[in-house]
């Protein structure tokens, strides 16, 4: 038997797993799955924490402890979750120093309901940063035209940043310029560069489930022909312009002083429609010093029965380009798609904060100080 996740990490690809709790690190389970199944970093956002916290007790003595000292609830959840993204930290802090620093990361997102304001996200960011007091530690800044800013001056301050809700290429291109603004800040101000570390979490599956629901609407052979193809083709055209900008001139001149590359993530690729191979998000994406944040599930898939063809993105953009195209010709818009599902995703995590809001206040209400 071979093994995929070996062959996939031999391609320069990291595993991080799309999860974390109590009960993982509590077990052992987080350092099981890094001997067995390859991971080398670990992604978390308010619905992991949501879902985490709500089974089991793992949390229950913290919880207690943080309502006898009175902290408000925005603090209990911060310090909650800190307390997780810390262990998993130092967990994964010999992979961290194997790999100098490139993998052994764990990221925490900031608040959510932020999204829109610039200045209380860069707090937020520093905050966090603070907190965890980690190396190891990347924080998450939503890609928003108000993340931007923050994204230039978290990186400007050294913070390790996981830029989360990247749908668009265009808007892509602003992520990695703010990184580029940000190295270039911090080298002014005497930072070592080659400790700032990024990655870019470019999301695949949600393009194709808004895509595909309006694919279906439609109907026709041609429609059905481009199913389950506009996730793949963005996302590769995103490398494309990745090769493009950390192959300039203005990034020569950042590499030179030991900046760090802002890897391509690509996130959500848990296959959403059953019609679908469940490692197509993993096996279509493969390309040299990229990441692939995957859900357990889809991660057991890939050592099960995924079947790796080498680099499945080199040669392809021509390809990616048509598929666009023939979408627009269908009459759907690349733009109209992108502005709705970055709308949808701050919302869906807006959503979520308030899930794991109601559901830490239930564990406060029922402990006993």
């Amino acid at each position: 038997m071979g093994d995929a996740l070996a062959d996939l990490s031999a391609e320069d690809v990291s595993i991080w797993l799309d999860d974390i709790s109590r009960d993982r690190l509590r077990t052992g389970n987080l350092q099981q799955l890094i001997d067995t199944k390859h991971v080398v970093g670990v992604t978390s956002n308010p619905t992991i924490f949501q879902k985490a916290i709500e089974k089991g007790t793992a949390y229950d003595d913290q919880v207690r402890e943080l309502k006898t000292r009175e902290v408000a609830i925005d603090g209990v959840i911060r310090y909650l979750m800190a307390y997780d993204i810390r262990w998993a930290c130092d967990v994964l802090r010999p992979v961290f120093d194997r790999t100098g620093g490139k993998d052994g990361r764990v990221s925490i997102e900031v608040d959510p309901r932020l999204a829109s304001n610039t200045a209380r996200t860069t707090a937020e960011a520093k905050g966090l940063w603070w907190l965890v007091d980690r190396p190891n530690v990347m924080v998450k800044i939503p890609a928003t035209e108000a993340g931007l800013p923050s994204i230039a001056a978290a990186t400007a301050a050294g913070v390790n940043v996981n830029i989360t809700l990247i749908f668009g290429l265009d808007r892509y291109d602003a992520v990695m310029d703010a990184y580029l603004t940000g190295l270039e800040q911090a080298k002014a101000a005497g930072l070592d560069l080659s400790k700032i570390h990024s990655v870019a979490s470019f999301f695949v599956s949600r393009v194709d489930t808004e895509v595909d629901k309006r694919l279906d609407k439609i109907g026709s052979d041609e429609a059905r022909a481009v199913r389950g193809k506009a996730g793949i083709a963005n996302a590769r055209l995103a490398y494309e312009r990745y090769e493009k900008v950390f192959a300039s001139e203005r990034w020569q001149a950042l590499a030179a002083a030991g900046a760090n590359t802002q890897r391509p993530l690509w996130a959500s690729t848990g296959v959403k429609d059953p019609t679908y191979e469940d490692t197509m998000y993993v096996v279509e994406l493969v390309a040299p010093n990229t990441v692939n944040t995957m859900p357990e599930a889809t991660m057991d898939a890939m050592a099960d029965h995924g079947v790796l063809r080498g680099n499945t993105i080199a040669g392809t953009y021509d390809e990616s380009r048509k598929v666009l195209a023939d979408l627009e010709a269908l009459g759907i818009g690349y733009d109209d798609v992108i502005e709705l599902l970055e709308a949808e995703g701050v919302q869906k995590f807006e959503d979520s904060y308030a899930q794991l809001t109601e559901s830490v206040q239930g564990q406060l209400d029922n402990a006993k100080s």
